[in-house]
């Protein structure tokens, strides 16, 4: 087994404030290399600053500052607030520091004499905001930039390129070969199709403005006019992967980590590391990440944020006001990695109090509430007993532990979390099963041993994997039983899987107390008068009122091998037996990727059939250029619920 392990959070741009996207962004990260610390991994974790390109020297003038002095002081504002998060990362690079330009100039040379680099002109549609050129067919409407709707100029310019075109056929053979590349897969044919599209030749360097890296000292010698070239901010942020392991450069060489375990980035930047940087790898002959993960976007009470409007979520304000570990879990159970999440304290608030206070909270202060009451904090039963009269449920454990490294691995945290919290619903039932306030009454006190030993392992064995997630509140936990979150504890409960007989518990104060209002004060923003709109096909509330839309449960599912397009789905509506439905999603999901989503299932559509099969329903999704995706509950929720 491969006992290094790489992550990266995407070097940020120095352009303002970090903003809750940041922060979940560099929180993923820190949970995925303490979850492999925990496993004993020799990790190394990246995070940084990207701070080359023409919209921060921009900035800079504006502000009147000069560009270095400029990003110093946004670049110190990111380093700080991960500081004061307990963000775990083993180097925080910033492209303005002179190894990262030795790597980076080391990159141009090689790939230049590769032959992947040559000098010629370029003409287009750039925006300063993305750092981006556009085709004419890319744009949106005459000018406006497809990613952020921002006014693009028409540039020409000298400039070198890199030739990507000439990767298309080895990136579409890395995809098909490495089908796990890209998560979730769901984004992996958003990429193929760009690709299949056709890839031009990606101009790297930039005449037009002077705040970036300059070209290798060997491009500049008997070639004047290559000295107002600078790097293209795209190639020089990638490389950062590897100058952060002193790939060329006057650091210490790490390069035994590479190739990265995982790059997590935002959705907006996916194309960039699935296309060009694989292309820059593959002309550099290095080995190829494993995982590329692209998350989604934040919104606030179900707006977009912007600094217009005032609505932009400061991830300190929360975090002073709620509790660093209640963010974090806030954050990475809220929503499937992948899809965008909206933030609101009322959600906030309700995770808190439901999940934190009345689950996991409430679970440990019963155990020291009666630890104390009735044993004076000491515990002790014989194991063989333990294990005898609770052997379905510490199956039930043991099975539910085992499950938890494949959310983890495919960054799945809200599934991680979700899992991970019927342990707590598990001790809580078996309290409210046993009685045990009953069984002291009938002076049964070897029984009632026994069940606060059992959960004793429950909290103990869950806190190990709480830890990578909300390391503090973890550890809290784990001191009532003298122990701490560490390799050699998950080593000796987890992998070895030792059940406790006795234990002496440490009270501690409750983790979790109950939060009756909002913390922080809501911006509100003025609505305008509305303007009648022309609804297309409008119905009434009684046409509406004949639609019967329910939550389901995908329990199987399986391909249909006469058709290129159609999955066979097995629905749990609550019913008798579950639904079948056909669903044209094949380009989309695999069978695998659909086992226990919840969906939402339009429930009496009139039977089809289909190339000899029944359907028995529609599921609603949504698709736009990012790919296809299922409407789900933002929560679990029964099957069978109505939606109205």
């Amino acid at each position: 087994m491969n006992s290094k392990f790489y992550i990266t959070s995407p070097i940020y741009y120095v352009n303002d404030i970090p903003h809750i996207g940041h922060a979940y962004t560099t929180i993923i990260v820190d949970t995925l290399a303490r979850f492999h610390r925990l496993k004993d991994k020799s990790v190394f974790c990246l995070t940084g600053t990207d701070e080359h390109g023409q919209k921060i020297e921009q900035s800079a003038q504006k502000k009147g500052q000069n560009p270095k002095d400029y990003v110093d002081t946004i670049a110190e504002r990111f380093k700080s607030l991960w500081d004061a998060f307990g963000i775990n990362y083993d180097y925080f690079i910033r492209t303005t520091d002179s190894t990262h330009q030795q790597s980076a100039q080391y990159v141009f040379l090689k790939m230049y004499k590769k032959g992947d680099i040559y000098k010629g002109e370029y003409e287009g549609n750039y925006c300063i905001s993305c750092e981006s050129f556009f085709a004419k067919s890319q744009l949106a409407g005459e000018k406006s930039c497809p990613d952020c709707s921002k006014e693009t100029i028409l540039l020409k310019e000298e400039s070198y390129f890199f030739k990507l075109s000439a990767y298309t056929d080895k990136l579409l053979k890395f995809y098909d070969e490495n089908p796990n590349f890209i998560l979730p897969k769901s984004r992996r044919n958003e990429v193929i199709n760009f690709v299949k599209s056709g890839l031009e030749d990606l101009s790297i360097t930039r005449t037009s403005f002077n705040w970036g890296i300059k070209l290798p000292k060997e491009l500049l010698e008997n070639h004047p006019s290559n000295q107002k070239h600078v790097m293209y901010v795209w190639l020089d942020a990638l490389v950062n992967y590897l100058s952060a392991l002193g790939f060329h450069n006057d650091l210490e060489n790490k390069m035994d980590f590479w190739p990265a375990n995982y790059h997590i980035v935002g959705k907006d930047i996916l194309r960039f590391h699935a296309i060009y940087w694989i292309a820059f790898l593959m002309s550099l002959d290095l080995p190829l990440p494993k995982h590329i993960a692209a998350h989604g976007w934040w919104t606030k009470d179900g707006a977009k944020m912007s600094k217009s409007v005032g609505n932009v979520v400061n991830p300190k304000e929360v975090v002073d006001a709620y509790g660093l570990d209640a963010f974090r879990y806030f954050v990475l159970r809220e929503v499937p990695f992948g899809q965008d999440g909206d933030f609101s304290q009322n959600a906030l608030i309700e995770r808190i109090n439901a999940d934190l206070g009345n689950d996991l909270g409430n679970l440990l202060n019963r155990l020291l509430g009666m630890g104390a009451k009735y044993f004076n904090n000491t515990l002790k039963a014989d194991l063989s007993e333990l294990k005898t009269t609770y052997c379905e449920e510490l199956a039930q454990i043991q099975a539910l532990l085992n499950s938890l490294e494949s959310y983890m691995n495919e960054v799945q945290t809200h599934r991680y979390l979700e899992e991970l919290w019927k342990l707590f619903s598990l001790g809580n039932a078996t309290i409210a099963k046993k009685e045990p306030w009953q069984l002291i009454k009938a002076n049964k006190h070897a029984e009632v041993a026994q069940l606060l030993l059992l959960i004793t392992n429950i909290l103990l064995k869950a806190a190990l994997f709480l830890s990578p997630c909300m390391p503090k509140s973890a550890n809290k936990i784990l001191k009532v039983f003298g122990l701490s979150a560490n390799a050699e504890n998950f080593k000796r409960f987890i992998t070895q899987g030792e059940i406790l007989d006795s234990i002496i518990l440490e009270p501690t104060p409750a983790l979790f107390p109950r939060i009756e209002e909002k913390l922080l004060q809501d911006i509100k923003i003025e609505c305008t008068k509305l303007e009648p709109l022309e609804i297309t096909n409008p119905i009434s509330k009684e046409d509406f009122t004949k639609i019967d839309l329910r939550i389901g449960t995908i329990i199987n599912a399986e391909v249909l091998p006469k058709s290129e397009k159609l999955l066979k789905l097995q629905v749990d509506l609550g019913e008798a037996r579950p639904r079948q439905i056909l669903a044209g999603i094949k380009a989309h999901y695999t069978p695998q990727d659909l086992l226990g989503k919840q969906v939402c299932v339009l429930a009496n559509l009139k039977p089809a059939k289909l190339i000899g099969e029944i359907s028995e329903g529609m599921l609603l999704a949504t698709s736009d250029n990012e790919g296809l995706s299922f409407i789900t509950p933002q929560n679990k929720r029964k099957n069978g619920s109505k939606i109205s």
